[in-house]
Order: C-alpha cells, then sequence, then structure tokens
C-alpha cells in the first residue's frame, strides 16, 4: 500500500464523508419556509427570515425551531390606521346626516362669530335657517380722526428723517 492510501487516511476521508452526509441531511430536513411557487418572497433577517405575501400583502416573522420553521404574523399598522380612517370617516357621514336633519336648509359654510358663541335667537334672526351678519360701518368722524393720526404720524417720521439727515451732515 503507498502512503496515500493507508487505512488510516481512508478512514479519516470515510469520517470526513460520514460527517458532510450528516451535515447535509439535517440540512435537507430543514428547508426554508416554502414559496409556494413564488407566492411568497424571503428575505434573510437575524436569525430567521421574512415572509411577504405578494398576493395580500402580509409580512411574517419565520424562524427556525427544533420542531422546525414556524411562521408569525407581524403587526400591520397600515391596516389597523385604514380601519380607524374608515371609521372616522363613516362617523363623519352619519354626524353630517344628523345635522342636516336637525337644521335644514344649513350647508357647509362656515358660521359668523355670533352664531359660534352662543348669540341669543333675537340676534342671529327671527327665521331658525336665517343668518344675519351686521358689519358695523366707521361714521364720519371715526374716519377724519384715522385720518389725522397718519399724517401726524407721516410728519413724525419726515421730521425724524430730517433730523438725521442734518445730524449725518454735521458729523462729516
Amino acid at each position: 500500500m503507498s502512503p496515500a492510501t493507508s487505512p488510516i487516511r481512508l478512514s479519516f476521508i470515510l469520517f470526513i464523508a460520514t460527517v458532510a452526509v450528516a451535515v447535509a441531511g439535517s440540512a435537507v430536513a430543514q428547508p426554508l419556509p416554502d414559496t409556494e411557487n413564488g407566492r411568497y418572497s424571503l428575505q434573510p433577517s437575524g436569525d430567521g427570515v421574512i415572509r411577504l405575501d405578494t398576493r395580500t400583502g402580509a409580512v411574517s416573522n419565520c424562524s427556525n425551531s427544533p420542531s422546525g420553521w414556524a411562521c408569525y404574523m407581524a403587526p400591520d399598522e397600515r391596516k389597523a390606521m385604514d380601519e380607524e380612517i374608515g371609521r372616522l370617516q363613516a362617523e363623519n357621514a352619519r354626524l353630517k346626516s344628523q345635522l342636516a336633519l336637525a337644521a335644514p336648509g344649513k350647508t357647509d359654510e362656515t358660521l359668523p362669530k355670533s352664531d359660534k358663541q352662543g348669540a341669543p335667537k333675537a340676534a342671529q334672526g327671527e327665521r331658525q335657517g336665517e343668518r344675519k351678519i351686521e358689519i358695523p360701518l366707521l361714521s364720519d368722524q371715526d374716519v377724519d380722526r384715522v385720518i389725522s393720526f397718519l399724517e401726524r404720524a407721516w410728519q413724525r417720521l419726515v421730521d425724524m428723517a430730517n433730523r438725521m439727515q442734518k445730524d449725518a451732515a454735521g458729523k462729516i
């Protein structure tokens, strides 16, 4: 026998082959979760994989345990938000219809301040659906006071600018 084919060498090669087959056998016994002909997309993550259902969009965390692969649904925050939005839209529609029944003739336009602050009904108008908005106009005396104030303020501004020019010219 040649040194390359000695019994110790052959038994070592046989041992390595046996270990390789055992490892391959355990790997075959625990394959990745089934992808069902491309329905699921798998992405490695930490000690397992993330599984995306390409039909429904559901996401699962899969991990390999001694009993085999187990997948658990990940919490879907988007679905919860969409359900809450739907619930709020339905409630909004229900409240609008109740408001329309309670106060016919009302529209989506904003209410004047007197209606929001709970002014007495006599100030709101004689009929329930009627809105009365009064804008008080300035009297001639008030307009004259405003014009006089603006004239005085303008004159003071011009006087101040002239003083600043004289002070700047005197320093040069």
